[in-house]
């Protein structure tokens, strides 16, 4: 993603215990006028500032958009691969790289915040097949096929998706509205912010050997 003013990244420390993490990335984006929050693979955000845009960019990975459009409070995950037993890898930060405990977690942080099960409204995005299309069974589809099984099993309607194909893509958030702004990445530029999806996935790979409705898009 470009930024106009690099100077405008920070990393905040918040004491929110709906955050997902200690340290949350935001910057402002002039385009959309909005402050936007970077969820990186393996983590999510929930908030209800109405001026807050969560963005994250999706190669195999798939992102849920979850939110109760009664209060403005809503979310976004990005998880790697479909589910784990128990997802146990030593950390809450570890068991959200599979969508069973990823999808489970940020459900359940909608609903802390006041959220409703029965009113949520449910999009989901990803599972792009990039880097192995000629496999049998790629990952991508493998996380596209878990999510949507996942949110019919829980009885959740999914109100609009954009999943599997060949391209990444970066996703804007607005929980206060629902809106989703989608921007298929066919740059060659755009493809290395999947560099950080890549390098994570080799990493955990490592460690488990060791371990054991709308969519809107835009140029």
């Amino acid at each position: 993603m470009t930024v106009d003013n690099p100077q405008l990244f920070a990393w905040r420390r918040g004491s929110d215990p709906y955050k997902s993490d200690r340290e949350i990335r935001r910057f402002y984006d002039p385009r959309f006028k909005a402050t936007a929050v970077m969820v990186l693979p393996g983590r999510h955000y929930v908030t209800s500032e109405p001026n807050e845009m969560i963005v994250t960019v999706l190669g195999s990975c798939v992102a849920a958009c979850i939110r109760d459009p009664s209060i403005g409070v809503g979310g976004l995950n990005h998880f790697l691969l479909p589910e784990s037993e128990n997802g146990q890898w030593g950390s809450a930060t570890a068991a959200m790289r599979y969508g069973n405990h990823a999808m489970e977690t940020l459900i359940n942080d909608v609903i802390k915040r006041g959220g409703m099960r029965e009113r949520l409204e449910v999009k989901v995005f990803g599972g792009g097949n990039i880097i192995d299309s000629q496999a049998m069974s790629p990952i991508g589809t493998k996380n596209a096929e878990f999510v949507q099984k996942y949110l019919h099993n829980e009885g959740f309607t999914i109100a609009a998706k954009h999943l599997c194909g060949p391209l990444p893509r970066r996703i804007h958030y607005f929980p206060a509205s629902g809106r989703v702004k989608m921007l298929l990445l066919r740059r060659s530029p755009d493809r290395d912010l999947l560099n950080k999806e890549r390098d994570y996935r080799m990493k955990i790979k490592a460690e488990s050997e060791i371990e054991s409705g709308d969519i809107e898009l835009f140029d």
